[in-house]
């Protein structure tokens, strides 16, 4: 597979370098950018596995003559393949959920169609249950991610290579206080996200056993590196904890023009601004630091939700994009939401998602957890009173009430269906 196009370049070399006042005003400005709620996006990553046989490693060979043959397929998402061949689609901004689900539906039926005449199927599993990590892209991006990563240990390449997720990304709101206001909006993302954890967990087993957890994806997220996948601590506004927090974190890697890129220990960004680098960095590292930090609630300008497992079945994805979208951006519903999840602070005390009691109960336990069980009840509830009024289709709002009656409903999440892999000879029941 080509490289990842992010990664093939260091910064221009004739840029300035970056003052620390500078970076903290960047900072600030370009990573809650509000305004009314109207656009909602999303980035499906799957896994790409054999149709007869998905406990099989693909061939690398058969995975790279896949990939070339979907990416001459013509999609409206942006098409990216992750270092393990894991396949995401990246949605264009759409005015409405419906644009959103409509062109994303479209995009997965062609390449669903294109894998398939390869003997192709894609995975809505959160980790891999079968295959060890086996990275195919081999560049300097990834090269030093891994680097990294393994001085935590081995989640970080079992997250790079057999992972798979949903990310619901929203606009980060109104600067108005209220319940589209960018400071309600991050602090529910935090609170309900533990919830949607809970409710999509999908990921209980890696390398053919069961882990103990209903999300061995989020687990992994949590035993990464801390300081580049934690929320930002304290309670300050969110521009200034978040500008604190990116300028707080350990540069991943310092990018090189030509060779392996250096990958520094315990060297935070502010640190660098203010000369223990080998260079003085310049704004395209500050953007590309960025990209390195992992939080479950990431701010680019809008907020990326990056909690929710990949979920099973052709449907399965848009109900944690509907449910989600419909919890922030209708009014009604996120009030009522907002104080559904309210007391769960409590849980989760001072800690920082997703490393605190209320994140690790989610990915534990799933809707097991009763506290977790009754919040995500009156949530689906909710979402499901909230969806005809941003004129969810009969068809979406089908997909999820018979998500909520099989799982929410019963305190189950789909981990529960997932058929143990030594038990079932060739997978398939994984794969649905």
């Amino acid at each position: 597979m080509p490289p990842d196009t992010l990664g093939q370049h260091g910064p221009p070399v004739d840029a300035a370098p970056l003052g620390e006042e500078e970076a903290e005003d960047l900072l600030r400005g370009i990573c809650f950018k509000t305004g009314p709620p109207r656009t909602v996006g999303v980035e499906l990553e799957w896994l790409v596995h054999d149709r007869e046989h998905p406990e099989a490693l693909v061939p690398e060979d058969r995975l790279r003559a896949a990939a070339d043959a979907v990416r001459a397929t013509p999609l409206d998402a942006a098409l990216t393949f992750e270092p393990g061949g894991q396949l995401e689609l990246s949605s264009q901004p759409k005015g409405s959920l419906m644009e959103c689900v409509d062109a994303t539906a479209a995009d997965l039926a062609a390449v669903r169609d294109t894998l398939g005449r390869s003997g192709l199927t894609l995975a809505g599993i959160g980790v891999d249950p079968w295959n060890p990590p086996r990275r195919l892209l081999r560049e300097p991006r990834y090269d030093a991610m891994e680097a990294a990563l393994d001085r935590s240990g081995s989640a970080g390449r079992a997250m790079m290579c057999t992972s798979a997720s949903v990310q619901v990304c929203l606009d980060a709101g109104e600067e108005e206080p209220g319940p589209l206001g960018y400071g309600r909006r991050w602090q529910l993302g935090h609170l309900l996200g533990a919830v949607l954890v809970a409710a999509f967990a999908n990921s209980p087993f890696r390398q053919g056993r069961r882990t103990g957890w209903q999300s061995t994806r989020q687990a992994l997220w949590a035993d990464l590196d801390p300081a580049r996948t934690l929320a930002p601590q304290g309670r300050l506004d969110p521009r200034d904890a978040w500008a604190a927090h990116v300028l707080a974190t350990p540069v991943m890697c310092v990018r090189n023009a030509e060779g392996p890129w250096d990958v520094p220990e315990a060297l935070t960004f502010r640190d660098w601004i203010r000369g223990g680098g080998p260079r003085p960095p310049v704004r395209a590292d500050l953007d590309y630091h960025l990209t390195t930090l992992f939080p479950p609630v990431r701010p680019r300008g809008h907020l990326e939700l990056r909690m929710i497992d990949a979920q099973s079945g052709t449907d399965g994805w848009l109900v944690p994009l509907a449910v989600t979208t419909a919890l922030f951006d209708d009014p009604e519903a996120a009030e009522t939401v907002y104080r559904t999840v309210k007391p769960l602070a409590e849980t989760a005390g001072l800690p920082p998602a997703p490393r605190n009691p209320l994140w690790t109960a989610a990915a534990r336990d799933g809707l097991r957890d009763p506290e977790l069980a009754a919040a995500a009840a009156a949530c689906f509830t909710t979402a499901l009173e909230a969806l005809p009024r941003m004129g969810a289709s009969g068809h979406v709002l089908g997909t999820v009430a018979a998500f909520h009656e099989r799982y929410v409903a019963r305190g189950r999440c789909p981990a529960d269906d997932l058929p143990d892999p030594v038990q079932e000879p060739h997978g398939k029941g994984l794969v649905r």
